[in-house]
């Protein structure tokens, strides 16, 4: 099956939207959405699959990712800045990950470690969660501009938030990375914009 489509680019764009909605829920709630959660996580720790749905364990698992991307394309003016701005950081810093090989095997790793943990604790467990944490607290974290975080000072001065706000932003590396894989870019976002919409729109009848 060809990477380069528009249902791949846009599951993957989902993939993306879902962990920063994640991120802004956690950072300013202290919850989120389990399955999605789930899901998002579920995505990172898989690394070999058959196709990019397979990588979230169906389309199912991008729904809420899917939700939010037709929402944000939706109207001319941003429905969400915040979650904007985690997007578009997700993405320059995946870029500049890709030119760090040293890095990438650190990461690599590091979610093999927190594969392994997943198979006995399961993939929300806390320990999983501060494993993927440290690996994005020593990696991605130190490259330029951080990701600065808004939220509930209550509620980002919780490790456990904060391990599963770091491990939701490892994960949209991932769906970052997915995205570059099939040809997704700035440019294409932008002349794409309606035809991704309608995609996303189609998808969540297919769920």
């Amino acid at each position: 099956m060809a990477l380069y489509t528009l249902t791949n680019q846009t599951i993957a764009l989902a993939g993306i939207a879902q962990t920063c909605s994640l991120v802004q829920q956690l950072a300013t709630a202290g919850a989120c959405q389990s399955t999605a959660l789930e899901a998002s996580i579920g995505s990172l720790l898989k690394i070999d699959s058959d196709s990019v749905v397979d990588v979230y364990g169906g389309l199912a698992g991008v729904r809420h990712g899917l939700e939010q991307l037709q929402t944000q394309l939706g109207s001319r003016a941003l429905a969400n800045p915040e979650q904007a701005r985690y997007a578009a950081q997700l993405v320059y810093l995946q870029k500049r990950l890709a030119g760090k090989p040293e890095m990438l095997d650190s990461i690599r790793a590091g979610v093999g470690r927190a594969q392994a943990q997943a198979e006995h604790f399961g993939v929300l467990h806390e320990n999983v969660l501060a494993n993927l944490a440290d690996v994005y607290h020593s990696t991605i974290s130190t490259l330029q501009p951080r990701i600065m975080v808004q939220g509930d000072p209550q509620h980002l001065g919780n490790q456990g938030t904060v391990n599963k706000i770091r491990a939701v932003l490892l994960a949209g590396i991932r769906s970052a990375h997915l995205w570059r894989q099939c040809g997704g870019s700035r440019w294409k976002l932008l002349l794409a914009r309606q035809k991704i919409r309608h995609e996303a729109q189609f998808l969540l009848t297919q769920i």
